[in-house]
């Protein structure tokens, strides 16, 4: 799906990803300067997102090395805004995952640095946060974001509420409505409503049953392609009314069970009615390039897009 099919109905992009190397640099992603125009051609603001991925994994020793140095920090940032400034972003996004504990303050730090570096040239700041419920959450992806800090420091951050169902664990919704809620719930508590972006998906998993653990990894479909397999197989389609999220299962040419979780009309449309009832700025997707046109219409529906001047 080009950006140009969707660009009327977003107002932020954010170019996934460009990662920071142990010695400060920068590696940008290929395909970012059309990315960039399409964006500008439908007054989308493009964002610079700044990840600790190295070897496609978040590296908690990549993130610790960063945090836990000035001068590289420093070196981070000035290069951001350099290439930022050269290519043609307005916001800079920042997606560290998987840090330590220890370096929670750490990050918070480098956030205010990031603040003040960012304001200078009238750029946005914004943050991607772990799906949590509470300050107290232990885990990898939770310990280090502080969302009281996040929500006090940067100007909106992007809560990744999906992946409860994923391609490594058992079936299940990828974003149910009411884990959603709760995260989305915790955010409104403790930073303002008009900072919080609710992460939704645009995909849905095809699992291969009996799931074990370390097994088969499910296969990512889109919610035209799960249709257009339940079409295939004549397979009925459910609807799971708590967590909110169409699924079914099936039957292949070698005889082996499946079961598909997506998203459809009715499962996006509770998930536009929670964002209004919370009245928080918006929701933000994970990822675009997946065939799911029922969304933009419900997009035009239930919202009035707000776009760069």
């Amino acid at each position: 799906m080009e950006i140009d099919k969707v660009g009327e109905h977003l107002s932020y992009l954010a170019v996934f990803s460009h990662k920071v190397k142990r010695d400060g640099s920068i590696e940008a992603p290929p395909g970012e300067a059309g990315l960039i125009s399409a964006a500008y051609n439908d007054k989308v603001v493009p964002l610079f997102v700044l990840t600790n991925l190295e070897e496609d994994q978040f590296s908690t020793e990549l993130g610790q090395t960063i945090l836990s140095n000035e001068s590289l920090q420093d070196k981070v940032l000035n290069e951001a805004l350099r290439l930022m400034e050269q290519k043609g972003y307005l916001g800079l996004n920042i997606d560290f995952e998987h840090l330590r504990r220890e370096d929670r303050v750490l990050y918070n730090q480098f956030l205010r640095k990031a603040l003040g570096k960012v304001r200078e040239k009238g750029y946005s700041l914004s943050t991607a946060l772990a799906p949590k419920v509470s300050g107290e959450q232990a885990g990898a992806w939770y310990e280090a974001h502080d969302y009281p800090a996040h929500g006090s420091i940067v100007d909106f951050v992007i809560l990744m509420t999906y992946e409860w169902g994923w391609s490594g664990g058992p079936p299940m919704a990828v974003a149910p409505l009411d884990q959603v809620r709760r995260v989305v719930e915790y955010a409104a508590s403790v930073m303002p409503n008009n900072k919080i972006m609710m992460g939704i998906p645009l995909y849905g998993y095809d699992w291969t049953l009996p799931y074990v653990a370390g097994g088969q990894f499910a296969k990512v479909v889109s919610p035209v392609r799960a249709v257009s397999l339940a079409r295939q197989y004549n397979a009925a389609i459910q609807y799971d009314w708590k967590a909110q999220s169409p699924y079914f299962t099936y039957w292949d040419e070698q005889g082996k069970q499946h079961e598909v979780w997506f998203e459809d009309a009715r499962s996006i449309q509770a998930k536009f009615n929670f964002v209004k009832e919370l009245g928080i700025r918006g929701v933000s997707y994970w990822k675009l390039g997946v065939d799911f046109p029922q969304n933009w219409l419900l997009i035009e529906e239930n919202f009035i897009v707000r776009k760069r001047v």
